[in-house]
């Protein structure tokens, strides 16, 4: 069995393994499931499959709305306490992910343009104060 020299070396391989364009692996809070290391190694289905993520309030209000992701509620995701609370600041803190801004970009350029961007761009978010991603 062949062991990664190093977790950087093996973050590569991962991202340099195909990631699929599809508007099913946009998560409800507007990551990129398709790019995620969990979702190209297998050990993760996807948000929208992943069926051990009853603790997202996320996901269960846009399951209960029927919304694909929150890009189709009427309500700001800035004043959403449930777009907002702590564990989206926690993740957001720790990955400068900027989850408002991937639900803006879904508005802007609609869902499948939005997977074919991220996919092309190998992310699974909009890193906060990139003007890059």
């Amino acid at each position: 069995m062949l062991r990664p020299i190093s977790k950087t070396i093996l973050i590569y391989k991962e991202m340099n393994k195909e990631v699929k364009t599809d508007k099913e692996l946009i998560a409800y809070c507007g990551l990129y499931c398709g790019a995620c290391g969990k979702f190209i190694k297998g050990n993760c289905p996807g948000c929208h499959k992943n069926e051990k993520a009853k603790w997202c309030k996320i996901r269960t209000c846009c399951i209960n709305n029927n919304y694909h992701t929150c890009a189709e509620c009427q309500m700001n995701t800035h004043d959403c306490k449930k777009f907002n609370n702590f564990f989206s600041k926690l993740f957001a803190l720790v990955f400068k992910s900027d989850r408002n801004a991937c639900i803006r970009r879904i508005n802007d350029i609609g869902e499948l343009n939005y997977a074919k961007e991220m996919s092309d761009k190998k992310k699974m978010t909009i890193k906060k104060g990139c003007s890059k991603c």
